[in-house]
């Protein structure tokens, strides 16, 4: 249904998989869905996403299906759940992404002797882990996606397909 530089214009809900039921939402354009469930934040803007297919701004198994959703233009809006294995979700959980770094090295420590576990740390080049243990002289940081490993669902709204305006078509 949606092509290359197209763009879809999508409500979409995101759930954790857990012992092959889809869970919790991890994220959600849906205000009310957020806040009943505890993950709204006020800075967020709830509007409908705006897919670009293809510029991979989306983890790669929304772009899959959107791509092979059937349906035409006038049966918009059309709504498709569909589970993501961790491959076509945020990836497999790499052992590789999981670093040790001497404590003196994390910059974006608080005060010293305070720094915890799931305290987010960027690198100078710009990666984003998460402390995962932290000991007298080290701290273990994971740079995988929060979601890595996880199979999820998603629940699309597709509300409007049109081409991209950046494109110059």
């Amino acid at each position: 249904m949606v092509e290359l530089g197209q763009v879809a214009i999508c409500h979409y809900t995101g759930r954790i998989v857990d012992d092959g039921e889809a869970g919790e939402p991890f994220d959600t354009t849906d205000p009310e869905l957020a806040r009943e469930t505890g993950i709204y934040h006020d800075e967020r803007d709830y509007e409908p996403l705006e897919i670009r297919v293809g510029e991979g701004a989306v983890v790669p198994g929304v772009e899959r299906a959107l791509r092979e959703l059937e349906a035409e233009p006038e049966e918009l809006p059309v709504e498709t759940t569909f589970r993501l294995e961790p491959e076509g979700a945020f990836g497999e959980h790499e052992e590789e992404w999981v670093v040790e770094f001497p404590l003196e090295e994390i910059d974006d420590s608080p005060a010293e002797g305070s720094l915890e576990t799931e305290t987010q740390v960027h690198t100078d080049d710009g990666k984003t882990g998460w402390i995962t243990a932290v000991d007298d002289d080290t701290a273990t940081v994971d740079f995988n996606h929060e979601l890595a490993g996880v199979p999820v669902e998603i629940e699309l709204e597709v509300l409007e397909v049109r081409e991209d305006p950046s494109s110059g078509e």
